[in-house]
């Protein structure tokens, strides 16, 4: 049984879930056999991995982790067990953020518009993805709040994604661009120069309301007007809100780097097609860098200089890196292979199964939470019939906090996982900046 997760694996799981009101899982099930990747540590050739109330309560080798009484047992022998995929950067679910008005709109907020009965959502989890930064596109400076999902089961809202903060608030960053997409027509710039300045004079504001409201204190008569869009920049100078960043080439690059020290705010780096050409200057900032290879030629010109070698080369110089899809640009069933790619050009193994997951995780603050197999983490993880980084490997099955969310056995989700007739008949590709 689960030599390839079949029928029978199918049945047994059955056993023992709880009904579909109840997302808590109360019984504990041990997956027991396979080959288990961490990412925390090294793999484990013969592991157990047992998961309870939606927590990892058990990892390790099988003749070291306990299995609690009455606890369901699923013989996962010949399969590989790692972390669930989490990508930095995705645009699905019918998104659309900033509009025409203005190159800098942070007061939008993505999840007002995500549907979350788009199909886009089994794709992803048909590829093993079970953690989103959601975005907004990247003609703006500034187009708007991401927001961080799980894409948990029977999600009818997009609250049903949200990942919480400590104060019970929905997670997110801030998505910004420079380079050509947000060179157009008044009131857009039309140089990088005015660019960065347009950025400069909206912190600069952001940065005397933050004042104000320090004067304030308590006091609501001496606050100033509220301003939502220069809210969420002070939650950026306050280090509350990551900056992700759009930007491809190395002097786009540096201008990031520049601004973010300038006002003292967190940035993640995106997509750096020539980060090849700055790693020092990036890791002597300290900034994370989430890339996207491609093994196709095409696209956009600034982007003309992508390399495979740029996991290599941000891992060689000390830069936390992570992949993304940018899906559509790749699509997220075939998350795994971005991996691949950046081992084939250099990358370490561990490194690369690292950009895929807990790197990523760090990237939204959720490190704690996510991104690799450890006690008292939340039980997403991803069963393969094979290798991470072999092009032959299927996922199998996904699950978020305990819960099953894709079985390739389901004849639906394997609709979705290899595509055809009646497979996302509902989704339109997202290119934002489609003319660049």
């Amino acid at each position: 049984m689960m030599k390839r997760v079949g029928a029978p694996l199918a049945l047994m799981i059955v056993l023992g879930l709880t009904s579909a009101a109840s997302f808590a899982q109360e019984r504990a099930r041990a997956f027991v056999g396979a080959q288990i990747y961490p990412v925390s540590g090294d793999p484990i050739e013969r592991g157990a991995l047992v998961v309870q109330d939606g927590k990892i309560i058990g990892v390790g080798p099988v003749d070291q982790v306990p299995v609690p009484r009455g606890a369901e047992v699923v013989d996962a022998e010949g399969l590989v067990i790692m972390p669930g995929l989490i990508c930095t950067h995705s645009h699905i679910g019918g998104i659309g953020g900033a509009d025409r008005s203005g190159p800098i709109q942070p007061d939008v907020r993505i999840f007002d518009s995500i549907n979350v009965l788009d199909s886009g959502f089994r794709r992803a989890v048909a590829g093993g993805l079970t953690t989103l930064n959601i975005m907004p596109g990247s003609g703006h400076l500034l187009s708007g709040q991401t927001i961080y999902v799980k894409l948990r089961p029977d999600a009818r809202r997009i609250e049903d994604f949200f990942i919480l903060d400590s104060d019970g608030e929905p997670m997110g960053g801030l998505k910004m661009a420079n380079g050509t997409n947000p060179l157009r027509a008044p009131p857009f710039p039309g140089t990088r120069g005015k660019s960065a300045a347009l950025m400069r004079e909206r912190f600069v504001q952001a940065q005397e309301y933050m004042a104000k409201l320090d004067r304030a204190g308590d006091d609501p008569e001496k606050a100033p007007a509220r301003d939502i869009g220069l809210e969420a920049l002070v939650e950026v100078l306050q280090g509350k809100r990551i900056v992700h960043h759009h930007t491809h080439r190395h002097d786009d690059i540096i201008t990031v780097l520049r601004l973010a020290k300038e006002f003292d705010f967190r940035v993640v780096l995106h997509h750096v097609s020539e980060a090849w050409l700055v790693a020092d200057e990036i890791a002597a900032a300290g900034a994370p860098v989430s890339m996207i290879l491609l093994d196709s030629p095409g696209g956009k010109l600034e982007a003309s200089r992508i390399s495979l070698d740029t996991g290599r080369v941000m891992e060689e110089a000390g830069v936390r890196t992570a992949f993304h899809t940018d899906d559509w640009i790749t699509d997220s069933r075939l998350f795994l292979r971005m991996a691949a790619l950046g081992v084939r050009a250099g990358m370490s193994r561990a490194g690369a199964l690292e950009a895929l997951t807990l790197a990523g995780a760090e990237m939204l603050d959720l490190e704690d939470r996510i991104g690799s197999l450890e006690v008292g983490k939340d039980a997403d993880f991803v069963i393969l019939d094979g290798d991470p980084l072999s092009v032959y490997t299927k996922v199998l099955q996904t699950w978020i906090e305990g819960e099953k969310v894709f079985d390739r056995e389901d004849p639906e989700d394997r609709l979705h996982a290899v595509g055809g007739y009646g497979a996302g008949r509902d989704q339109t590709p997202y290119f934002c900046c489609f003319g660049h």
